[in-house]
């Protein structure tokens, strides 16, 4: 039986000896490395900073205190998201509002944004806050995401936030390289987000990275991120309270050599997300994904199609799976998971357009690795076991 990876990173030999390198000297934190890979991943977005650290999440949660928000703030953001977005809030104990989606990207829907930024500041909150544990705090910002690699629609947001005096945190996760409007994806708020999994377009194995063009915020977070020590303390000095989320030697040399190419891996994956299109356009019983005008570049991360409802998506999965082809339900909606039900109360049929799009989504195998011959053979084999 054929077996196809659900992802792979785009690993080779230049990548290889750059970790080789580090790991031959005594210098495994803490070091040089660290500092060119956010000098190389600033210089590529264009953004005056980049702070290293160890994931995304931490670099989430590193914004949400940079940005000055305290708890009890509330931040409008989405519930099509991985769960990290929301839990860099909750880290700090700030409210998030949901806002549901645009059911062509998954991104958050700018209408409902601008309704719910102005209904929240006019003291009309049935609409929006969570039945418990909602706060009292006041609305601070707006945290979009950009999901499977497109830009949110930041024309419409950053009116918003202007409007409302708001911060834009962006969680460019999954979008590194990505343009709106032939602007990289990371620069349209205070701060940028991205990270580094395998199964991003480029990896350092775990980590992620700030960017930002505030040089205070800069500051506050390289402290944070290296146990709280500012600049002038000594080894067991520490300014603040902080946390050990630097990144490694080792990961940053990794993620020079991935950076060094950047371009050609999420060209790679653009041809792959071409190959799926090719073979499985106007298939019945499926939508493929949508990219809207505004989305000048791309950046896949993952190729999600969404069934028609009818399909009984959990035994599709497992008629796949027989096929050696593993696919996964993406994203399941972060409202309700079970903690969040537990504290925050959601029900079913509370973002309606979310909860849709998360009952259908399935995310095919995808890397930039793949050959057609592999992506022809998923797309037989998903039709072959579609239903008729």
């Amino acid at each position: 039986m054929v077996k196809i990876p659900m992802s792979s990173p785009d690993i080779n030999e230049e990548d290889i000896s750059a970790v080789l390198e580090v790991i031959r000297t005594p210098i495994l934190s803490l070091g040089p490395k660290v500092v060119a890979f956010e000098n190389a991943l600033a210089t590529y977005v264009g953004a005056k900073h980049a702070i290293a650290v160890n994931s995304g999440t931490a670099g989430l949660h590193l914004t949400a205190i940079a940005a000055g928000l305290k708890p009890g703030d509330r931040v409008l953001t989405t519930p099509f998201s991985f769960v990290a977005s929301t839990n860099a809030l909750l880290f700090e104990n700030i409210t998030p509002i949901y806002v549901d989606v645009n059911p062509q990207t998954g991104n958050i829907d700018v209408a409902q944004l601008r309704q719910a930024a102005m209904d929240l500041r006019n003291g009309k909150t049935d609409k929006w806050l969570p039945r418990k544990n909602s706060g009292n705090g006041k609305l601070k910002a707006i945290l979009p995401v950009d999901v499977f690699g497109q830009p949110a629609d930041y024309d419409a947001i950053g009116e918003i936030a202007r409007e409302y005096d708001l911060e834009v945190i962006e969680d460019s996760c999954e979008a590194l390289g990505a343009e709106y409007r032939s602007k990289k994806a990371g620069l349209f708020g205070k701060f940028g987000v991205f990270a580094f999994y395998p199964n991003k377009q480029i990896t350092t194995g775990e980590g992620g990275v700030v960017i930002t063009n505030d040089e205070k915020a800069a500051t506050l977070m390289r402290a944070l991120r290296n146990q709280g020590r500012a600049p002038g303390d000594t080894w067991l000095s520490h300014t603040y309270m902080g946390y050990n989320y630097r990144l490694d030697e080792l990961s940053a040399a990794l993620g020079i050599s991935q950076l060094s190419r950047v371009d050609q891996l999420i060209s790679q994956r653009e041809q792959v997300a071409n190959w799926y299109i090719k073979h499985l356009i106007n298939t019945p019983g499926i939508e493929l994904p949508v990219i809207v005008p505004e989305t000048t570049r791309m950046s896949w991360f993952v190729f999600v199609i969404r069934l028609d409802s009818k399909i009984n998506r959990a035994g599709l999965v497992a008629r796949l799976e027989k096929h050696g082809v593993p696919v996964r339900p993406y994203f399941l909606p972060i409202h309700l998971q079970p903690y969040m039900v537990e504290r925050f109360g959601y029900k079913d049929g509370d973002y309606p357009i979310t909860e849709d799009l998360g009952n259908r989504g399935i995310a095919l195998p995808f890397s930039g690795i793949m050959t057609e011959g592999q992506v022809e053979y998923v797309c037989h084999v998903l039709k072959q076991e579609l239903p008729g």
